[in-house]
């Protein structure tokens, strides 16, 4: 690449410092399906001939078994990638591998690589947010009966059932799937034919180049082709709200899993122990999720602030996006994959979630709206059944442990029916609404979603 316009060869510190072979080897399946689609075109364009487009072909594929084997030899003096598997081409077929780069630059061929790495790496992830759902939703139809509070400021809430808790992670790791597929279409555009950023004399049919690598349309604009990373950028996005689900759902099982919870235990081949302690049972797996989820953020921010401020066009700030990009995919695949092993092991401790439950308090806005169906405003109800709360709690008394006669002195709409408000369960028959966690509602949503999964 250096012959003609240099008269001296790189300093070897600015070879150390400029390579990025050490890391962008990763892209070499798309980086060869990239120039064998490229090489066809050149076919096409009466480049290069048959017989030269079957050697390059031949040659490639070559390449990439060895790659494969952990036979081939990457060599940093060459940059990157794309020169390294050029020059292995060269020395392997002669003549044919220097015609390979016509009308051709590295700036829309890592373009190209990204956009394909990235497509296939929102198949890879959304097919293990599929997995993770449906071990949310086995979880969810296991316990289907095991009723546990609600919280809000991790104070006792309303009652609500350990099934309704699951299928919002359910909920939420779709958003994470139609937040990929929305990603998945910006990136199916091909950048291929832009060349450095200005196309090239020798015009190739892309229309060709775009239906033999799976994309769907052509980028209508060459400068845009080569500078375009919002795609990366997005799907990073992307991979760390899908980490912030996984670490909001770490955080409730860790805490859930104390001692002074005590609502499940992580089974023994997802959980380590203390070098010091020998009774400890620490929950590490789903500690390193949270902690590693601070990764994606970073991730996320670094390529932000490359773009930020780069001028038009191709820049070599943008090697820096592939480090980023490959770390947040693999710890995305990594704690997807572990959390839909480790799920199906927890023990569920349903005694202990239903007598958390059954704490009486749960049902105090339950009371209230007992004096607002019969008329009062809820307003006032609110503050009736608050005073009460307030005076059990002094005469360390339950709530449903407040005899009719006091409660009459505080309205007159209360009356004997009021005990069925304790009721736990005739309280969750009662939540209808769309969204909310009767029985009957839950039933619905695990068929919808054993349907859909």
């Amino acid at each position: 690449m250096r012959k003609g316009r240099f008269n001296k060869p790189a300093a070897e510190i600015a070879q150390h410092y400029s390579e990025s072979v050490s890391f962008d080897w990763q892209l070499y399946r798309y980086d060869i399906a990239g120039s064998i689609a490229h090489a066809a075109a050149l076919a096409r364009a009466g480049i290069i001939s048959a017989a030269e487009r079957g050697k390059i072909e031949s040659g490639l594929l070559a390449i990439r078994k060895e790659i494969e084997s952990g036979k081939f030899t990457w060599n940093r003096s060459l940059d990157d990638l794309h020169m390294n598997i050029e020059a292995a081409l060269t020395k392997r077929i002669g003549s044919a591998g220097a015609k390979l780069h016509t009308a051709r630059s590295r700036n829309d061929q890592i373009a190209l690589d990204l956009r394909l790495y990235v497509k296939a790496e929102i198949t890879e992830v959304s097919s293990r947010l599929r997995s993770l759902q449906r071990a949310l939703l086995d979880l969810a139809e296991k316990h289907l009966e095991v009723v546990m509070p609600g919280y809000t400021h991790l104070q006792r809430a309303q009652p609500i059932t350990f099934s309704h808790y699951l299928l919002w992670q359910i909920e939420a790791f779709e958003r994470d799937a139609e937040r990929l597929r929305d990603c998945l279409n910006r990136t199916d555009v091909l950048p291929l034919g832009s060349g450095a950023l200005a196309g090239s004399t020798i015009a190739l049919d892309q229309e060709f180049l775009a239906r033999a690598l799976g994309f769907t349309r052509v980028c209508q604009n060459s400068i845009d082709a080569v500078s375009d990373r919002d795609f990366v950028c997005e799907f990073l996005f992307c991979l760390a709200i899908s980490g912030l689900h996984l670490s909001r759902l770490s955080e409730d099982l860790i805490i859930w899993s104390t001692t002074e919870f005590g609502f499940i235990e992580f089974s023994d081949a997802f959980s380590t122990g203390s070098s010091l302690m020998p009774q400890k049972k620490n929950p590490d797996i789903a500690e390193l999720t949270r902690g590693k989820i601070g990764r994606l953020y970073g991730n996320l921010m670094s390529i932000l602030t490359t773009m930020k401020a780069l001028p038009s066009s191709y820049n070599r700030d943008l090697q820096e996006d592939k480090e980023a990009l490959f770390d947040s995919v693999d710890t995305v695949r990594s704690a997807l994959e572990i959390f839909a092993a480790m799920l199906p092991e927890l023990k569920i401790n349903r005694d202990r979630m239903q007598a958390a439950a059954s704490d009486p308090n749960l049902l105090a806005t339950d009371l209230a709206e007992y004096l607002v169906k019969r008329g009062m405003p809820f307003r006032r109800a609110h503050a009736i059944v608050g005073c009460l709360v307030a005076d059990c709690a002094t005469k360390e008394m339950a709530l449903n442990q407040v005899p009719l006669a006091e409660l009459k002195k505080r309205s007159s709409l209360f009356d004997a029916d009021v005990a069925n408000v304790f009721d736990v369960r005739h309280s969750l028959a009662q939540r209808r609404a769309t969204g909310a966690p009767s029985p009957k509602n839950i039933a619905v949503q695990i068929k919808r979603w054993r349907k859909k999964l």
